[in-house]
């Protein structure tokens, strides 16, 4: 069995946490899109929460070999309200994990030698940035009183959670190298 040290264990459990939140969150700030009359930052919303999923299951799968019972401690903005409220919630999710969250976890995963978290958290930092930027557009679109132009699907990498915005994914995901037939498109 492989055993993950301390630290980085905590951070994987944590990063599941906040990422099943995150899953979570979006779908009900999908229904309140919806409700409010903007149906593609509610498939954003909805595309969103299928990558942080995935996110989710790659942090967890490194987790295989533990078999006990393990309390999360994760940060989570709460406090859902309009679609323009809850993109900001959105926003400051996805940049918190960009700015502060993910770049210490890979540091932390290479230092100690774990490689499958460290491809983990980097997977998940790379599609959160994209996030955050589309969150932003999303944001300027909705307080405009607009929907959010979305050109195509919202593709995203089951492997990774690459979030490609078009009207086919890209050849190849350009994180995670997997071909474009595994996309699934929102």
């Amino acid at each position: 069995m492989h055993h993950i040290r301390p630290m980085t264990k905590d951070a994987l459990l944590s990063a599941f946490g906040g990422e099943s939140m995150a899953h979570m969150r979006y779908l009900i700030f999908a229904s309140i899109a919806e409700r409010e009359g903007f149906p593609n930052v509610a498939r954003l919303f909805r595309a969103i929460a299928y990558a942080e999923q995935v996110h989710a299951t790659n942090h967890y799968n490194v987790l295989k070999d533990y078999k006990e019972d393990a309390k999360v401690s994760a940060g989570t903005p709460i406090g859902p309200g309009s679609t323009s409220h809850n993109l900001e919630l959105a926003i400051e999710g996805e940049e918190y994990e960009v700015k502060e969250m993910y770049p210490v976890y890979m540091e932390l995963a290479r230092s100690q030698g774990v490689d499958q978290a460290e491809r983990s958290f980097k997977w998940a930092y790379e599609a959160e940035k994209i996030h955050a930027e589309l969150y932003r557009r999303a944001k300027e679109s909705v307080d405009a009183g607009n929907d959010f132009k979305i050109e195509g699907k919202v593709w995203i990498c089951p492997v990774c959670g690459h979030t490609y915005i078009a009207e086919v994914p890209p050849e190849r995901c350009p994180v995670c190298g997997a071909p474009k037939d595994r996309y699934v498109g929102f």
